[in-house]
């Protein structure tokens, strides 16, 4: 089965400035921390399920059981870091995120990656970290 998630810009460039390599303090690629964003979907939450979401290194990538997305800048805007936008998510997660979207956003209170317009979703808390789906 096809599964597909959309990625907005606004996580694209965040993600690049998060991975780009001269960010790291040892300056390769390899030894830089964060490779990608991982997007997991568990069990809890008031409404059922919860986004759990976690920047990791290239190592936590497993080809079988993991899809990646990698999001590029909208075209005509400039690329301001050199690292990498990719979204992982393992099959059961995806299943449950399939044409979702990803979102990075700035409050007062801070900024988060976020997951907004699950169309599985039948129920969401308030604070968007939890939701419920339909049998």
């Amino acid at each position: 089965m096809y599964f597909c998630i959309f990625i907005v810009s606004a996580i694209v460039f965040r993600l690049r400035d998060i991975t780009d390599p001269t960010s790291s303090p040892s300056a390769i690629k390899e030894e830089n921390p964060y490779h990608h964003l991982r997007i997991t979907v568990t069990s809890g939450g008031c409404h059922g399920f919860q986004y759990m979401m976690s920047l990791e290194g290239a190592s936590k990538i497993d080809p079988e059981e993991d899809t990646i997305f990698e999001g590029e800048p909208d075209a005509g805007e400039p690329a301001t870091a050199v690292g990498e936008a990719k979204v992982v998510m393992d099959e059961p997660s995806l299943e449950l995120l399939h044409g979702s979207t990803v979102d990075y956003t700035t409050e007062l209170i801070g900024s988060q990656f976020k997951i907004v317009d699950n169309p599985r979703a039948t129920s969401n808390c308030g604070c968007g970290t939890s939701f419920d789906v339909s049998d």
